[in-house]
């Protein structure tokens, strides 16, 4: 160790893991995408992507340095629909929101953080004070998608599900192509059944004290040397794996995760 040197970063105060079985839950459909639905005689889950996520922090009345973090996910759900029994199926999209709230410990600071910093193109004003709320970060895959299946609208769990076409963030509706029908207008709906995995974690900027080996100092120089696309391909390893699948004992046990349900998620 050389010297102690001081950092400005970020700590981890409270983080939690969860995984949540979203059940039943209704997909919203553009309206080419619904007239195939209302034409369906059965629906197939194909995958599911996690599109986007927003998240926001609110300070816990009477409970000083806990904080409410409520995720809203936006998911591109992928499926076949097949209209009869013969014909191929028809490959659509819909979309599927879902929100939780977890309460997590973020401490507690009273300070409003100023810095020289400005953004470019305007007119070289100073970036606005951070607040002292925490920093919420939430870490997701894609979900898996368990099941999918036909109903009729009023048959349909979460049909009272208003989520507001209109609120749809934009970034999100860019995904699919078409404007959302109106649930009124739907003579068959969707529902799926999601396996969500996620981490969420609140942090704040902090100063710490580590230790200092040296300056991380570039110890090779840089190449531009353009080798012969066949030489380089010579010295990849051959992908013996891909030919011959590894075999359930040597895979070796798998686990499964045990998540600690009092971070407070529900």
């Amino acid at each position: 160790i050389k010297e102690a040197v001081c950092i400005d970063t970020k700590r981890v105060y409270d983080s939690c893991a969860d995984k949540d079985c979203i059940s039943d839950i209704r997909v919203m459909f553009t309206d080419t995408a619904q007239e195939i639905i209302d034409h369906s005689t059965t629906v197939k889950c194909r995958g599911c992507e996690l599109l986007n996520c927003f998240i926001d922090v609110e300070e816990v009345p009477f409970n000083r340095g806990f904080y409410t973090v409520d995720i809203t996910f936006f998911f591109k759900v992928r499926l076949d629909a097949f209209v009869n029994s013969v014909a191929s199926p028809r490959h659509i999209s819909g979309l599927v929101d879902f929100s939780k709230k977890c309460i997590l410990y973020g401490s507690d600071g009273r300070v409003k953080v100023f810095s020289s910093e400005y953004s470019m193109d305007e007119y070289d004003d100073q970036l606005p004070p951070s607040i002292s709320n925490p920093i919420a970060k939430v870490q997701a895959v894609d979900p898996i998608c368990l099941e999918a299946k036909l109903c009729s609208p009023c048959e349909c769990r979460h049909c009272h599900h208003t989520c507001g076409f209109s609120n749809i963030p934009l970034c999100v509706c860019r995904q699919f192509n078409g404007a959302f029908a109106p649930y009124e207008s739907e003579e068959s709906a969707v529902v799926v059944t999601l396996g969500l995995f996620t981490i969420v974690q609140l942090e704040r900027d902090v100063q710490i004290l580590i230790p200092a080996y040296d300056f991380c100092v570039p110890n090779k120089e840089c190449t531009c040397d353009t080798e012969d696309p066949c030489d380089s391909f010579r010295k990849i390893r051959f992908p013996l794996e891909e030919f011959f699948p590894p075999s359930a004992g040597e895979l070796g046990e798998v686990h499964d995760l045990k998540f600690d349900k009092s971070c407070g998620c529900r």
